[in-house]
Formats: structure tokens, sequence, C-alpha cells
């Protein structure tokens, strides 16, 4: 069941804490901004800090279909936009010739042969209103896809050259993310409501781990928060984002931990740690190092 856009910051901020998203002040602005002037919202920072997940939980919240554009090298917009169903109109060239009738070339280009991918999806009329676009990690593609990009989201309308342009009749709520493997265009950027999301205080990192793992005792939520928030000081060739934070816990509450141990953090690390070296170099005495550090904070804190 669709739901109403919010119409304030704080209705925003809660909107999204209902949905287990604990969002800073400032992202709730912008995501606020974002739905009341229909602008596009540019989200960048490191991988696993919650990007791609404002676009979910904002097609949980307002009802609306989430259409998820995933990039990657060599995009382009026939992947993107739509494609011809091939067979099928081979299928009919044959049908037709069978028949006695012949194909005509303005036969085969019609919707009944079309097959449609996610920003032609995004402009089609959807139950409960516009849809929620998510363009995830537009960094991996190249240049030539992004300045393809600027008419969906300049006037919200893509061209197919067959067809014609396809306008949607109400904007989707277009959310894009990056990775900063390399810069977006400036152009692209600038249709575009900017965010960097940055890893989260401690503060807001434990009120997000009770959020998504309510099941965790309290003393072990910060003992795993301020663990992961010292690792990420470390000299690593990844740090961990907040979503092996929370596939840490989750993690540890399956095998009914209660506190950090040395041995506990060694058998567990490839659920924050995605590189062997990096695994490596927290293994054994450093980790109980690090541990010691961390308990030591918490004390003083």
């Amino acid at each position: 069941m669709a739901t109403a856009v919010p119409t304030s910051i704080d209705a925003t901020e809660n909107m999204l804490a209902e949905q287990g998203y604990v969002a800073s002040r400032a992202l709730a602005t912008v995501v606020f901004l974002s739905l009341r002037l229909g602008r596009p919202l540019f989200l960048e920072g490191e991988a696993g800090v919650g990007k791609t997940e404002i676009a979910k939980t904002l097609a949980s919240a307002l009802g609306r279909r989430l259409i998820r554009l995933q990039c990657y090298e060599g995009l382009d917009a026939a992947s993107a936009v739509a494609e011809w169903n091939f067979a099928a109109q081979m299928v009919a060239i044959r049908a037709a010739e069978a028949s006695g009738a012949g194909a005509a070339k303005a036969d085969l280009f019609t919707e009944e042969f079309l097959i449609e991918r996610p920003l032609l999806a995004a402009m089609r009329p959807q139950p409960g209103g516009p849809p929620v676009l998510l363009i995830d990690e537009i960094d991996r593609t190249d240049e030539p896809f992004e300045a393809f990009l600027l008419e969906a989201l300049s006037d919200a309308q893509v061209t197919i050259p067959e067809l014609g342009t396809i306008h949607a009749p109400e904007p989707p709520i277009v959310i894009l993310t990056s990775n900063r493997t390399r810069e977006v265009h400036d152009a692209l950027k600038r249709r575009c409501l900017y965010h960097w999301v940055d890893y989260p205080a401690f503060a807001r990192e434990l009120d997000i781990l009770q959020a998504r793992a309510p099941m965790a005792q309290d003393a072990l939520s910060r003992e795993i928060v301020a663990f992961v928030q010292r690792l990420r000081r470390e000299d690593l060739f990844k740090r961990p984002g907040v979503a092996e934070t929370i596939d840490w816990a989750k993690c540890l509450l399956a095998l009914d931990v209660i506190a950090l141990s040395p041995d506990v953090i060694a058998d567990t690390l490839g659920a924050i740690l995605k590189y062997q070296d990096d695994i490596q170099k927290i293994q054994g005495s450093e980790a109980k190092r690090l541990l010691e550090e961390v308990r030591r904070e918490l004390t003083a804190a």
C-alpha cells in the first residue's frame, strides 16, 4: 500500500527509522529534499555504509516498486533500457511467410517484441505511484553511459529509435550510488542532489546495530561496534562497513557468543574482513591487543 511522501525532515527521519534505517540528520535532510523537489539523489561513499539500503528502505516505506539497475563495465543502452526479442521476431517472420502475408518491418518493432529493462520499466506507470529507481554503483560504468543517462535524469524519458521517446507520466524517485572507484562526470552530478555517506560515529552505529540485530545484548553490541570502529583505524586494504558490523553481530549471535575474545575474533574475522592479507594482519596477538584497547576505551567512556 502506497504511503504519502513525508512533509518534513523529522517525518523523513522517523519514516526511515521505522524501517530500521538510522539516518543522520544531514542524510534525512537530503532525502527529504530529493522527495520534495523531485530531484535524483546521488549518494557517494565507501562500500557497505548504507547507500543501496536507502533505496530499498524508501521503496518499502513508501509502498513503491523498487527497480534496480546494477551497473557494470560495458553496460550499454540496450541492457539498461530495452532490447528487441529477436527470437520472437524471427518466429513472427516465419509465421507470416508461411501464411503468405509477408512480414512488414513496422510489425516487428512494436511493444509485443520489446524486452523491458530497468530504465524503461521506471518510466512506466506503476501501482501505488512512481517507482524507486536505484542506479547502483554508477562508477563501474564508463562516460558514454553517463552521457546517455542525462536524458533519463533531466527529462524523465528514454528514447528507443524504433519506437520514439517514452516519457514517464510521473518522474520516478531516483537514487544513484557510487563507491568512488573513479570520478563521475560533473554533468551527471549537477542533475542530482549530492551527499557523501560516511562511516557513522559510535553512537549512531550502535543504534543501527540495535535496530538490525536487536537480540544482541547491549554489552556485546558495544564491543562489536567499538572493535569494528577500531579496525577502521588500521592500515587495511578494505575497511569494514556497517554491513559487515551487522553481519558479524548476526554470526556471533548464531554462535551464542556473549562477549568477544581473541579466539572468537580469529574464528569469525571472515565476516568483517574480505581479504586474506587483512585477516592475517589481525590474527593472533594483534586481535588480543586491539580487543584490550577497545575495552579500555569503553571503560574510559
